[in-house]
């Protein structure tokens, strides 16, 4: 279970606290259990400061804390502080990132929905970047006509392997599979069962997807399908 440390402190070196961080992160390379840290300043309270620790558990979390170098700082850190700086400890219960499930939802549709419900997920303004396309396809108009000719050509679904989020961008690793049932780039429909490994990055706006960028294994499709020489 995943376990985030809060570290509530107040202090007027915000700078010399963040040179203090930097430091510990140089200090405990290839050491470190941590897997992210977020620090924020209080709007109303310039003094009042909170940092966010995350682990993959309370275990690491104490592996952590274990080390020497972690002990150092945080005998510097209090220095640093106004006063003894408190501690909360949670166990995480619940954990979404809002975009990595949108982008989820939308590779379970993919294949299965009408073309025209495609406008539930993207933006009326959409691009799409496609490196079989001459140019980037944009609009929900656009980018409807184009899964549309991939739902005629094939029966076909994805598997979602692995998301990242940054920012509001996700990055999804995915399976394609599916048969070809339809004519595909003048390939007569061939019942053949095919299948593709991709990457997608999708930018998101309001919940919904306004941009993506396609990478995926399209000579080896075209193998697939007795197009191209093994």
């Amino acid at each position: 279970m995943t376990f985030v440390q809060l570290i509530d402190c107040r202090t007027s070196r915000l700078d010399e606290m963040n040179r203090l961080m930097d430091a510990w992160v140089d200090a405990t390379r290839g050491k470190r259990t941590a897997t992210h840290a977020l620090v924020g300043k209080d709007r109303s309270d310039a003094a009042h400061v909170i940092e966010i620790v995350e682990f993959p558990s309370y275990e690491e979390a104490m592996r952590n804390s274990n080390l020497p170098e972690t002990d150092k700082i945080f005998q510097e850190m209090v220095a640093l502080c106004d006063e003894m700086p408190t501690f909360t400890d949670l166990d995480v219960v619940r954990d979404e990132q809002l975009n990595v499930l949108a982008a989820r939802a939308f590779f379970a549709a993919m294949g299965s929905m009408e073309p025209d419900r495609i406008a539930e997920h993207v933006t009326d303004d959409y691009v799409d970047h496609d490196p079989s396309y001459p140019h980037p396809v944009e609009g929900v108009g656009a980018v409807r006509d184009q899964y549309a000719s991939w739902r005629a050509a094939f029966d076909f679904g994805f598997r979602v392997d692995d998301q990242i989020a940054q920012d509001d961008r996700v990055c999804t690793r995915w399976m394609w599979l599916g048969r070809h049932k339809g004519e595909f780039l003048g390939i007569p429909a061939s019942g053949q069962e095919v299948s593709m490994e991709g990457t997608t990055w999708q930018r998101f706006r309001d919940g919904r997807i306004c941009e993506g960028w396609w990478s995926y294994d399209r000579a080896g499709l075209m193998e697939q399908l007795g197009v191209l020489g093994e």
